[in-house]
């Protein structure tokens, strides 16, 4: 890997960065602290930050409007009414099971709402991927162990979604009005190099890219599977990348020092910081969801 130029976008530092997105409605970029139950916004590109205490883990969120959001947490979906940060409870999914979080979700070009949980503690197969989409809600995949990587083609008609644990990259047809599998999933990559597969975005040009959690990088793969670039990240556990800014033309990354001791903190100063990429993608901006 050639080396690659990063700025801190945030230095507020989380256990475990994830979900990052961009609001074209708002200008605003937003991640979340799902360990400690933190939503962070922060006006594009260097203006004032927000931090929301949630008072549960949350993971990920789809755009409705400029005036609210739909947030996914360990207890389901809420509504959050951005002004005033009320969250009001909008769909129970799997809120009786106790042993499950919410974990990587992403909104289908149809408008569908891909969600992920896993079990608290990764416990094996304990984790599923939702489909919600105007108040309908269906389990469309069980049996994975680390929900990631749920992202899709801009044509909407392919779904990807990975096992961390596995290290296994799947990918699957689906309708693109709806958003629904139309056919079983299929090895899309499976990575034997070090690291392990977490968030995915796929820019403009249906290239895919995918954090590589303990890899210090951001790997692209082609439509057809293969690795074509790995870009270096100065932290080492990159966890989730976004195309942010009004053009989707700068690559934002979460991070975390989840499960690093002090001295491997030390070590990795800009562990749980957001950081830009300095490189030039292509990007696309989820749709908002339908409720």
């Amino acid at each position: 890997m050639t080396a690659t130029n990063a700025t801190v976008f945030s230095d507020i530092v989380c256990e475990l960065g994830e979900g990052p997105g961009y609001d074209p409605l708002t200008n605003t970029v937003w991640w979340f602290d799902i360990m400690a139950g933190k939503l962070i916004e922060k006006n594009w590109p260097d203006g004032e930050t927000r931090v929301q205490e949630l008072g549960m883990m949350a993971s990920a969120l789809a755009v409705i409007d400029a005036q609210s959001q739909l947030l996914w947490t360990e207890n389901g979906l809420f509504i959050r009414d951005r002004a005033s940060g009320r969250l009001t409870l909008h769909k129970a999914i799997e809120a009786d099971n106790p042993a499950t979080r919410s974990n990587d979700a992403r909104v289908h070009p149809s408008g569908a709402f891909w969600l992920g949980t896993m079990g608290r503690r990764a416990e094996e197969g304990a984790g599923s991927i939702w489909w919600y989409r105007e108040g309908q809600v269906r389990q469309i995949f069980s049996g994975i162990t680390i929900t990631n990587s749920i992202c899709f083609s801009p044509d909407g008609r392919v779904a990807y979604f990975s096992d961390t644990d596995q290290n296994i990259l799947w990918r699957v047809d689906t309708d693109p009005e709806t958003g629904l599998p139309t056919g079983e999933r299929s090895v899309f990559h499976h990575r034997v190099e070090d690291g392990g597969m977490d968030g995915s975005v796929v820019d403009a040009n249906g290239i895919l890219w995918n954090a590589c959690w303990g890899g210090k990088s951001v790997n692209a793969y082609s439509p057809d599977g293969r690795l074509i670039r790995s870009v270096p990240v100065p932290a080492r556990q990159p966890s989730c990348p976004a195309f942010v800014g009004p053009d989707a033309d700068r690559l934002l990354v979460t991070t975390a020092w989840q499960g690093m001791s002090q001295s491997d903190r030390d070590a990795d100063p800009n562990a749980g910081r957001a950081l830009l990429l300095d490189i030039a993608v292509q990007g696309i901006l989820d749709a908002p969801v339908r409720l």
